[in-house]
């Protein structure tokens, strides 16, 4: 559970990671889940080097719920249980470049709750060099359009940071609209900060204008 607070550019359960090294694979020719710009891939193993090292720099950390360094064992436990979750409660994802297969950060659903047919968002661009250039919203979307469709599901929320701009326009963008502010709810570096809760539901989704054309409910 790592994209919970991941308020780097959302919450999931506790936060999300990969990057690129020279083990990148080439992207394949038809991704199941997709943006315009990323594809998304389950996580491996191999990904542990860089989800330590992108978890260990403190521009990535600085929106995310994490406050002491991560090691490498560590991450090993958490993937361990991840795997157990994956499915379940959590479905979490590498975001990797459609151009030449990068892996450049992570995202996921989490707490998902079948019943009420909602979950939590989380994502985090762990490669800074490729911090706005649109790839979060578009692996927002390509995790929106998977939830709302394979999963039928009829609400994805999120929590950020107030001072976390950056993010709240992405959200925006995607269609995320903000339901409540959480006053004082996260303490990190020294101060207290607001924690703002977003949603998006299945109709609002269906009627954003990226979607227009596609099949009803697809």
């Amino acid at each position: 559970m790592r994209l919970l607070l991941c308020i780097l550019l959302a919450r999931a359960y506790p936060y999300s990671r990969p990057m690129t090294t020279e083990k990148q694979a080439a992207p394949p020719a038809n991704p199941i889940v997709r943006g315009e710009k990323v594809y998304l891939r389950p996580s491996e193993r191999s990904d542990l080097d860089d989800f330590v090292r992108w978890f260990n720099d403190a521009d990535t950390m600085r929106y995310l719920g994490m406050r002491s360094p991560l090691g490498r064992t560590a991450e090993e436990r958490w993937f361990d249980g991840m795997l157990e979750r994956e499915g379940k409660r959590d479905y979490h994802f590498v975001i990797c470049l459609l151009e030449d297969g990068r892996s450049i950060g992570t995202v996921g659903l989490h707490e998902v709750d079948r019943e009420a047919g909602s979950a939590a968002f989380g994502i985090a661009i762990g490669e800074k060099d490729e911090w706005d250039r649109g790839y979060g919203t578009d692996a927002l979307n390509a995790v929106a359009d998977f939830g709302f469709s394979a999963l039928r599901l009829e609400r994805l929320w999120l929590d950020v940071y107030e001072q976390n701009l950056r993010a709240r326009r992405s959200y925006e963008k995607a269609g995320f609209t903000v339901e409540g502010t959480m006053r004082h709810a996260l303490f990190k570096g020294g101060e207290h900060s607001d924690v703002i809760r977003m949603a998006l539901l299945r109709d609002e989704w269906l009627a954003l204008p990226r979607r227009q054309g596609t099949a009803t409910g697809s």
